[in-house]
């Protein structure tokens, strides 16, 4: 049996977009995330950074889907957190504590939203997420995250 991560984006702002996370269909916290934005590989190279293809380096939430989740070290954070796997067109893309979608680069933030635009306590809920993650690896089961917008 496989933990299932889920993230429901609620609100699709200019700058930002709000969400909730789950653990196991239980919610858990919530998220943060850079603007969804219109994808499409018109050249079918699997990057979405071509003219008209409408990714914004590190100003784009990754696609809704389900992926395959990791728990790795991060050279760039220099901690382990959970890698989001095989997101077409994204490599990098970690869950992980953020304030706001300034600090995302296309990674998932988590933590609760109190102030529009931003986290708090996300030092405390990013804890949380790779103790739940960490233990899961060691019981030798697999992860997913399905990432949606309502």
């Amino acid at each position: 049996m496989c933990l299932e991560l889920k993230i429901i984006r609620r609100y699709l702002k200019k700058y930002y977009t709000i969400g909730k996370f789950f653990v196991d269909d239980k919610p858990l916290c919530d998220t943060i995330e850079d603007p969804v934005r219109d994808l499409s590989d018109y050249n079918h190279d699997g990057d979405f950074d071509d003219p008209g293809e409408g990714k914004i380096y590190g100003r784009t939430a990754i696609p809704a889907g389900r992926y395959k989740v990791k728990f790795t070290y991060s050279p760039k954070l220099k901690r382990k957190l959970p890698l989001i796997s095989q997101v077409p067109g994204f490599s990098g893309i970690r869950i992980h504590g953020l304030k706001n979608a300034e600090w995302s680069e296309g990674c998932p933030g988590v933590g609760e939203n109190k102030k529009p635009g931003e986290l708090v306590n996300y030092k405390y809920w990013e804890t949380r997420i790779c103790q739940i993650v960490e233990e899961t690896v060691k019981q030798g089961r697999e992860i997913f995250i399905t990432i949606k917008q309502v």
